[in-house]
């Protein structure tokens, strides 16, 4: 931003998050935040801490709310969202290990859901709804 007046740059600060939409077989993980209403899933995520690069944000969260390791990732899209000084940065992982087990504070609940047991998942247009469709539209190729 740039003052008209006097001509100052300032720079705002911009607090990177993490979201990120994780694969096994055919599957894709949702999970329930406890500020969730009408019993809407998502994707894991949450904000990088500082320091830290993306990839091992994706990592840490993942382990810190539902206790599993992940493989490959790949860097999928970002958005302005949730929040006006946050840009959401999305990912796609494989799972590579571990047990699902929710860590009770922000998630509530999560499982390995497919194309045709899904929950309501969150509206058209975020980042979330995104990378969920790009997986089940991943899926329906895969089966031809």
């Amino acid at each position: 931003k740039l003052c008209p007046s006097c001509n100052h740059a300032a720079y705002p600060r911009i607090h990177p998050a993490i979201i990120v939409a994780i694969t096994h077989k055919n599957t894709l993980l949702l999970a329930r935040n406890k500020l969730f209403k009408n019993n809407m899933h998502s994707l894991i995520a949450g904000f990088v801490e500082p320091g830290e690069n993306l990839e091992d944000a994706v990592r840490r969260e993942v382990a810190e709310e539902v206790n599993l390791t992940l493989g490959a990732l790949r860097y999928f899209g970002s958005q302005s969202w949730p929040f006006p000084t946050t840009l959401m940065l999305g990912f796609l992982a494989e799972y590579a290990s571990g047990e699902l087990r929710v860590d009770g504070t922000e998630i509530v609940e999560a499982g390995w859901y497919t194309i045709g047991d899904m929950p309501p998942i969150p509206p058209h247009g975020s980042l979330s709804r995104q990378l969920i469709e790009h997986v089940l539209q991943t899926q329906l190729q895969a089966r031809g």
